[in-house]
């Protein structure tokens, strides 16, 4: 089993990129954050709107996400730039969030106009914000690779 997983690691890293790897990993864990996150203040708690918890589970998961990103899957150490790092960081999770929340929106006005139960509605608000943050996870991947982390990166994305 080991010298599968060998294998199969080595045939990414050549094919794909370590960097991209460990960008998906990371991306994986930040969206368990934000699920988690937002069911339990939405769906289990009943704490605010899904809206509102939405924001609140972007906020949260961007935190660990950014850091994993930054100091694991680029490998950059020492202080942030402000101009260059976090604040573009957060402009693109505000973009995702945007869409998010129009999805989420979408999602839950879908669900209580159908009269689904309140643990349906939360399902159906947790898939809107994950299919909306997948569809500006690979524009993140290359803002990230190539304008804040990547250029200091001795192991980025293989063009091969």
């Amino acid at each position: 089993m080991q010298s599968l997983y060998r294998t199969v690691y080595g045939w990414l890293v050549a094919r794909v990129g370590a960097t991209a790897i460990k960008y998906a990993l990371a991306s994986v864990i930040s969206v368990a954050v934000t699920e988690v996150v937002l069911f339990l203040v939405f769906g289990a708690f009943r704490l605010f709107s899904a809206e509102v918890s939405n924001i609140v589970a972007t906020a949260v998961a961007a935190i660990p996400s950014y850091y994993l990103n930054r100091n694991w899957a680029w490998g950059k150490s020492g202080k942030s730039h402000f101009w260059r790092e976090v604040a573009p960081f957060w402009v693109l999770a505000f973009v995702g969030l945007g869409l998010s929340l129009w999805t989420v929106g979408l999602a839950q006005g879908f669900a209580q106009s159908h009269g689904f139960s309140h643990l349906l509605d939360a399902l159906f608000v947790n898939v809107a914000s994950l299919v909306a943050f997948g569809i500006v996870w690979v524009g993140k991947f290359f803002i990230f690779n190539i304008w804040m982390f990547g250029n200091q990166n001795p192991q980025g994305v293989d063009a091969s």
